[in-house]
């Protein structure tokens, strides 16, 4: 977890008032550009020119379904979506919960007719589908297995285990684990936009100055927009708030993991102390999840954050 000094200059990415400022507010749209290129690593006619924020609370066709709530949804000029979420912790059913949002920005997408604009005959729907994206920034590592040292993975669907072919373009998964991203700023390459964009996500809240290793227009930018000085009363006291919540929510994780670790070593075995943090892990989930409910917390809220289902919580 990264640890705030006293005299911070810039504010914490990994803040919701941070990261909904930076990619979740239209007038900023430029830097969820950029981002966007950058990971998708688009250039020349490639490039998302332009972006559109969509609606991030998406209710289904059945009242009684569940609905979802993104962290940031998007349209590009050609029509593909693209949902970016910032997770600080890990979830249970981390990936069924992102197969799960897919859903949404796919099913949308389906007419039941429409009248063409040349001829004004009426046309039905050839099932055709824009490419949707689900992004994940993640401040935890997702895959700890010993011969998975990917920052970022591309997860698409494919016709089976031993082709690499493609089975559809239209639906694609990217996780980024930042605690894998542990290049200094004089490791940067000059023509690695995402690496600077990675380095200033992961280490914006501790920095005092703009390093000149980011010395292009939409970090001068971003440094400008981040600077806690230039905000007024309302907009520090708001982000001051979601800083609490930030910090909060990690020293929950920590005590509950120490927790976790005493557990361990007093069971007396060598797996013990992992089964500890486990379980430490779930009884944190637990307790935020009481608290959010204490709170009269919407279900899809404590949902999302808790990653615990709503029969679980209702038993809470």
């Amino acid at each position: 977890m990264p640890s705030e000094g006293l005299f911070e200059r810039y504010i914490n990415f990994y803040t919701d008032f941070a990261f909904k400022k930076f990619f979740g507010t239209p007038a900023n749209k430029e830097f969820l550009i950029s981002f966007l290129n950058a990971l998708l690593k688009l250039k020349g006619d490639e490039e998302i020119k332009d972006i559109t924020h969509l609606n991030t609370e998406q209710l289904p066709n059945i009242e009684s379904d569940r609905k979802a709530i993104y962290d940031v949804y998007c349209e590009n000029n050609k029509g593909e979506k693209f949902i970016v979420e910032m997770q600080r912790a890990s979830q249970i059913n981390f990936v069924d919960r992102s197969i799960y949002y897919s859903a949404f920005p796919i099913q949308e997408q389906g007419v039941r007719g429409y009248l063409s604009k040349i001829d004004k005959k009426y046309i039905n729907w050839d099932y055709s589908l824009k490419k949707v994206y689900i992004v994940g920034i993640l401040s935890f590592i997702l895959d700890e297995k010993p011969n998975h040292n990917e920052i970022i993975t591309h997860a698409r669907l494919r016709y089976d285990e031993y082709s690499n072919e493609i089975y559809s373009d239209k639906l694609e998964f990217i996780n980024i684990e930042l605690p894998k991203f542990n290049k200094q700023v004089e490791e940067l390459d000059d023509d690695n936009m995402l690496d600077k964009w990675l380095f200033a996500i992961k280490n914006l809240y501790h920095l005092m100055d703009r390093p000149q290793a980011l010395r292009e227009a939409i970090f001068t930018r971003l440094f400008n927009l981040a600077e806690i000085s230039k905000y007024n009363k309302a907009e520090r006291l708001a982000y001051q708030e979601s800083l609490k919540d930030y910090r909060d929510y990690y020293n929950t994780i920590a005590s509950a993991e120490e927790r976790g670790r005493e557990e361990g070593r007093a069971e007396g075995r060598e797996e013990g102390e992992m089964i500890g943090i486990k379980k430490g892990r779930e009884e944190e989930k637990l307790e935020m999840a009481r608290k959010m409910k204490a709170d009269g917390m919407p279900f899809e809220i404590i949902i999302k954050y808790s990653g615990l289902s709503k029969d679980e919580i209702e038993k809470l």
